[in-house]
């Protein structure tokens, strides 16, 4: 609806984990570098955790895009399978038929599986939401590892899930199964402000605008606060504010339009660590990919990093006030003062009585 207005290509926020809006921060950039050491080494069990929203099933399906022709992936998205469910799952992933109990599906298992490593064909197995997997499955997945030859294993599986999963790993007749973790990682959300405001101008550039910069650095700022640095909750609010400024002709969306969306979001922080934010925001301070797309990995961080970090700073007018903040707008924009934009390479100045008409920003 607001793509012809904003001049985008495609939508930037959806909440639909969709690998080619993935924004290569350094935070991210790590678990996805690690996932892929990982698999390219073999390790086993890998496990990935992270909160809900921070964007683990988008990693999932950026790493499952990119796997090479050689390596066989069954994802599996529904972790609320019985064992007989379960393992008619992985046995149509490897094309085994004709099984009529355990011991002969997992005899058959074990030759396909010793049959492909011969080859140098990889198998793996990732199960998103593994934190409800009931813990006779896990048992089963120990078990699975077990499929292994003297140096190497012939089955790797990733589990993926909630912080819950790391204490479901922790029970102490799931010991086992933790002690064959070969390698943890953990999806955060986004630390700080900046990375939020790289998060949001890479979706839109990639969206196809022109204009990357339509959210002022107030509105930014409070997404942060809103959002408590979470991608969906960042998305969710970012739609629905590029909706609202279409509605109301705004091509720039100011803290405003972002208080609005998030108080009918039911998404508004509390007051205290407004305060505290508000404040900190007036003082600034081996190959399982295949071979084309291999070095995405690192080429999306170098395109992350050339979107070059905006550091805002006003001169307080001659009257006394401070800022944008003192009206309650917190958008870094003064009422007749000068506005300094503090970039990594460029300092432009402007005076904003000096132009012949300046827009209004909300």
């Amino acid at each position: 609806m607001y793509k012809e207005f904003f001049g985008l290509d495609d939508t930037p926020f959806t909440l639909t984990p969709d690998p080619r809006f993935i924004v290569f921060t350094p935070s991210y950039n790590e678990v996805l570098a690690s996932l892929y050491y990982g698999l390219e080494r073999a390790k086993g069990l890998i496990v990935l955790t992270g909160e809900v929203g921070t964007g683990k099933t988008t990693a999932l399906r950026w790493i499952l895009r990119r796997l090479d022709a050689s390596v066989l992936a069954a994802y599996v998205f529904n972790p609320r399978l019985s064992i007989e469910e379960f393992y008619q799952h992985v046995t149509q992933m490897l094309g085994i038929k004709d099984w009529s109990n355990k011991s002969e599906l997992l005899n058959t298992m074990g030759k396909v599986l010793e049959e492909r490593h011969r080859r140098g064909l990889r198998t793996v197995i990732i199960i998103d939401e593994a934190h409800e997997l009931s813990d006779y499955v896990l048992e089963e997945i120990r078990l699975l590892l077990n499929f292994e030859s003297d140096n190497a294993k012939h089955l790797q599986i990733v589990l993926t899930g909630q912080p819950e999963l790391r204490d479901k790993l922790n029970q102490s007749n799931l010991r086992q199964l933790k002690q064959r973790v070969a390698l943890r990682c953990g999806m955060h959300s986004f630390p700080n402000v900046e990375e939020v405001d790289r998060y949001i101008t890479e979706r839109l550039l990639i969206a196809g605008s022109e204009q990357p910069n339509i959210f002022t650095p107030g509105a930014v700022d409070f997404i942060f606060q809103c959002s408590e640095g979470i991608p969906r909750q960042i998305n969710n609010i970012c739609d629905n504010a590029l909706l609202a400024a279409y509605s109301a002709g705004e091509q720039v969306i100011g803290r405003q339009i972002i208080e609005t969306v998030a108080e009918n979001l039911d998404m508004l922080p509390q007051k205290d660590n407004l305060i505290a934010a508000d404040a900190s925001f007036d003082a600034p301070n081996g190959h399982v990919l295949r071979a084309d797309s291999r070095e995405d990995l690192w080429t999306g961080q170098a395109r992350t990093e050339a979107v070059k970090p905006r550091v805002f700073t006003t001169e307080a007018p001659k009257n006394g006030h401070s800022n944008g903040n003192s009206n309650g707008n917190g958008d870094g924009y003064t009422n007749g003062g000068t506005l300094v934009f503090d970039d990594v390479e460029d300092d432009v100045s402007l005076e904003i009585g000096s132009l012949g008409s300046v827009p209004k920003f909300n």
